[in-house]
């Protein structure tokens, strides 16, 4: 058959479909492609996302390390601090054992030889100073701070968490129906209550986290580095071991630090959480 001048040559119907087909798997193969690059850079990023994960839990791990670790140096320094000055207790203690009565010439010369003494041994001067100023500073009952020492103390540990990890609780405890125990068994028993409560607190606490003799029968304690949930944990380990000591138990108002609070604030917080939770408790 002979190609008609001036027309291109026509490719069969069956050919033209064939080529059709191929082009129809081709566009096939091609998105079957690309949807395997995109399930694969899919993959790719859930598996950058995990690395990061991982990454960052490890490195919360570390810190949260760091933390305990600085946290039992610091114990390590309190309990350090403390077996010093008993033992500058006891040596002030020691050297001055009780003297004979004697005329007045005895009394000045013994008088004159204690001076002496001071003057050869200024260490034991400085301790028995040194234990008088603390003693000055603690409640003579419980042992615990002062209103006025202890707010010091607490400011100075809200500093400390600001530099910190900036973690602080403020926990305010009340013991709940000191009067009734007043009025049933005598006060005697009543300051039984209040000395049981604050060596259960520092039993619970850290040594040096401060402890406060607020008012009669409120103290505060503050603790750092700690979560809320955790100080809660602990307090009420301190009402359980109170109740079985004396029958009688605390209720706490609990207060975390945020941002810039002063130390008055977070105490009026955490008074006003007392109240709350007495009122629940109440109802």
């Amino acid at each position: 058959m002979k190609q008609k001048k001036g027309r291109p040559l026509r490719a069969p119907k069956k050919l033209a479909k064939q080529l059709a087909g191929i082009e129809a798997r081709e566009s096939e193969i091609g998105a079957k492609e690309r949807a395997a690059v995109e399930r694969l850079a899919v993959v790719e990023a859930r598996e950058r996302a995990a690395d990061a994960r991982d990454r960052a839990l490890t490195e919360r791990d570390g810190l949260a390390n760091e933390r305990d670790r600085r946290a039992a140096e610091r114990d390590a320094l309190a309990n350090e601090r403390d077996r010093r000055a008993a033992e500058r207790e006891t040596a002030w203690s020691a050297a001055r054992p009780p003297r004979p009565g004697g005329n007045g010439s005895e009394n000045a010369g013994a008088s004159a030889g204690a001076a002496a003494e001071d003057d050869e041994d200024p260490a034991l001067e400085r301790a028995r100073l040194e234990a008088q100023l603390q003693r000055a500073h603690l409640d003579g009952l419980t042992g615990a701070y002062r209103r006025e020492v202890g707010r010091l103390a607490l400011r100075n540990e809200i500093e400390r968490a600001r530099r910190s990890d900036g973690r602080f609780v403020i926990a305010f405890i009340d013991v709940d129906g000191l009067k009734g125990v007043n009025d049933r068994e005598g006060h005697a028993a009543g300051d039984k209550v209040l000395r049981t409560l604050a060596a259960t607190m520092r039993a619970n606490l850290r040594s040096y986290d401060p402890i406060v003799r607020y008012g009669g029968d409120e103290f505060i304690c503050g603790v750092a580095s700690i979560d809320p949930a955790e100080v809660q944990h602990r307090i009420g380990v301190i009402d359980q071991s109170l109740r079985h000591a004396t029958g009688v138990g605390i209720t706490a108002g609990l207060a975390s630090m945020s941002g810039n609070e002063s130390l008055e604030e977070l105490t009026e917080r955490a008074d006003a959480a007392l109240l709350e939770a007495k009122r629940s408790r109440d109802n």
